[in-house]
């Protein structure tokens, strides 16, 4: 069968010979300026709503998140430490040591139902782990009671659990959700795209109104004078605002890294902590845990150093002193207890310098999640309304554009 090409062609001619005249290309261009400007509030809109939506999810679930996941590592490993030194006083344990044992594994437990909800898989090994450990300590906890020496024995065990598998499944934890809390930062950057494509529609506008000057000779047209002005302004305002909160997630980015930083310091102190408690306990045969500790010690000289070069404040000057303060009681533990004098080591380990070095550094912590929950609500605050107002201003951009054209396109009917 032959298809009739005629209407066709009649078609194509009707349709190339209206893009030749003025009535058709200024038609053409009123189609061309209405989907851009459309297409440009929409792409705006979403992305400053996707900055938003970031700035959220920071506020709300990755930053909180990531504290939960830094506390679960955090009180897992104040557990084992305080599990040790209250072993260390033999028979029945001082009460604020059990109190504070029991404390942290609430707190371990409440912190893991927080993550759970976000990432279940990682906390597997932890629910799963965490009784067999608590189970462990309480069988160490009742042989020492009774004198017998195989609680010592129990209490390596569960502190190997603890450093071989529930340390670093919380430590793959707390990665996972400071991850979440970079690439929110990351969401939450200059958008680039949108901007572009609201200058070249801008330009496109400034193009539209030369077009018409040279071909009707009148120098000013309202309807594509208000478009350029609202394009103008929309463009300003997201360039403007983007600005201030990338200004704001970059301190935020300081402010995660100090949390970070002060962080590690805290995890590496108990750490230290639990390998001097356990070096006592293993009576002569804990060279091992010393020689953690002294290789702890140096990594969190090192955390302490960096986070006095992001911003030296009054609690890290003191967490650097009470740490010095801390390694000198530690040189006299290790002199006595390598002189056979024992119960002088375990009476020295009951020093107020590594309390005090943990305070310090909660103290710290604190200072800079609040630095960083100020900077994401400022950012917020900067975006209020911008979303509505970018789609506004299309809008009238739209409007403007077809009532300066069809103005020109009535003049040639």
């Amino acid at each position: 069968m032959v298809i009739d090409s005629q209407p066709r062609q009649a078609l194509v001619r009707r349709v190339t010979g209206l893009a030749r005249s003025t009535p058709g290309r200024l038609s053409l261009i009123v189609v061309v300026l209405v989907l851009a400007s459309l297409a440009s509030g929409w792409l705006t809109t979403w992305s400053v709503s996707r900055q938003e939506r970031a700035l959220d999810d920071l506020a709300t679930q990755s930053e909180p998140l990531a504290h939960a996941a830094q506390e679960v590592y955090r009180s897992l490993q104040d557990a084992d430490a305080t599990a040790a030194s209250a072993f260390l006083s033999g028979g029945l344990e001082p009460p604020q040591l059990r109190e504070r044992y029991e404390a942290d594994i609430a707190q371990a437990q409440a912190a893991l139902s927080v993550a759970t909800a976000s990432s279940p898989d990682l906390t597997a090994t932890l629910a799963a782990q965490l009784p067999v450990y608590t189970g462990l300590i309480e069988t160490a906890r009742t042989n020492n009671r009774q004198g017998f020496p195989v609680g010592a024995a129990y209490l390596r065990e569960a502190s190997g659990l603890m450093r071989t598998q529930l340390l670093p499944a919380a430590q793959e934890l707390y990665r996972a959700e400071t991850d979440r809390v970079a690439r929110a930062q990351d969401e939450a950057n200059f958008p680039w795209g949108s901007v572009g494509v609201a200058l070249a529609f801008v330009v496109a506008l400034v193009l539209t109104q030369r077009y018409l000057t040279h071909k009707t000779n009148r120098l000013l047209n309202v309807g594509l004078l208000v478009a350029t002005a609202a394009a103008v302004l929309s463009l300003l305002w997201v360039t403007t605002v983007s600005v201030l909160v990338m200004n704001d997630v970059g301190d935020s980015r300081t402010a995660s890294q100090k949390v970070d930083v002060l962080a590690q310091a805290r995890i590496a102190t108990l750490t230290a902590r639990g390998d001097e408690t356990l070096t006592l306990v293993a009576r002569g045969a804990g060279q091992a845990y010393e020689k953690n500790f002294v290789d702890v010690s140096e990594r969190l000289e090192g955390l302490l150093d960096h986070a006095k070069a992001l911003e030296n404040t009054e609690a890290i000057d003191q967490a650097m002193r009470h740490f010095r303060q801390w390694q000198q009681v530690h040189q006299r533990i290790r002199e006595a207890d390598d002189a056979g004098q024992y119960n002088d080591a375990v009476a020295l380990i009951d020093n107020p310098y590594f309390d005090s070095l943990d305070q310090d550094l909660v103290r710290a912590i604190g200072e800079a999640r609040q630095e960083f929950s100020d900077e994401v609500a400022v950012a917020r605050a900067s975006l209020a309304g911008t979303a509505v107002g970018v789609l506004v201003l299309a809008v009238i951009s739209a409007v403007g554009s077809t009532m300066g054209l069809w103005q020109r396109l009535k003049e040639y009917r």
